[in-house]
């Protein structure tokens, strides 16, 4: 059970920060890095779900303000919000296991990333892609609000799996190291976040489509 009840303590004034196991480190530490990307993925997930339309725009895939379609399966809206907020839990996890050295020494069981979590988001990608369009090009950030917080959140997990890797380079993935499943989450979540992304672009959540680049499109000859 978590209990906070004091939010400020003034121990990481002289830049050094606790881990999982009540050790000290530098706030530079990659390890420390690396949760902290993930922290800043789940706030950008935050966004996403604040820009979500309250309900399903009159005139997409479900009745307005429904939740589930006639067939009874969720509304594409539904879908996006429970996804989203699954991740943004998920997320919490990922940065425990993170702050936890592997091999630590603790009283609970450690909470650690397992490879099912990897192949529930595979699920997830697949579901969701069978839905959508096929790409006749790349993609650009943009179109619905949801859609641009979640390319954003989509680029911020990018980063966090970088800085996972970086982690697991300075202290390998032993004793004292970094569960390397934690990464590839993140590199499943953000193909999973570009999906979603397409799908808030959907007329089902008040979108015109993909927008796509065009190579040089935005340059006249000269």
């Amino acid at each position: 059970m978590v209990r906070l009840t004091r939010i400020w303590t003034g121990t990481g004034d002289d830049g050094t920060t606790g881990l999982g196991d009540f050790s000290r480190t530098s706030k530079t530490d990659p390890r420390l890095v690396a949760y902290a990307d993930v922290d800043e993925t789940g706030a950008a997930l935050g966004l996403v779900l604040a820009a979500l339309p309250a309900t399903a725009p009159s005139g997409g895939g479900a009745a307005e303000g429904a939740a589930t379609t006639a067939e009874g399966a969720p509304s594409v809206l539904e879908r996006v919000r429970a996804v989203v907020r699954r991740v943004q839990n998920d997320l919490f996890d990922v940065g425990a296991d993170l702050c936890l050295p592997v091999g630590a020494r603790v009283e609970h069981t450690p909470l650690r990333v397992q490879e099912p979590w990897v192949g529930d988001l595979e699920r997830e990608i697949d579901a969701l892609t069978e839905a959508l369009p096929p790409l006749t090009s790349f993609v650009l950030a943009g179109g619905t609000p949801a859609a641009a917080h979640l390319h954003l959140a989509r680029t911020v997990a990018r980063r966090a799996e970088r800085s996972v890797w970086a982690a697991v380079a300075a202290h390998g993935t032993t004793e004292g190291g970094v569960n390397p499943l934690t990464a590839r989450y993140l590199n499943r979540l953000s193909d999973l976040l570009f999906v979603l992304a397409r799908a808030a672009n959907t007329p089902d959540l008040g979108g015109d489509g993909d927008v796509l680049w065009r190579p040089g499109g935005t340059h006249t000859e000269r």
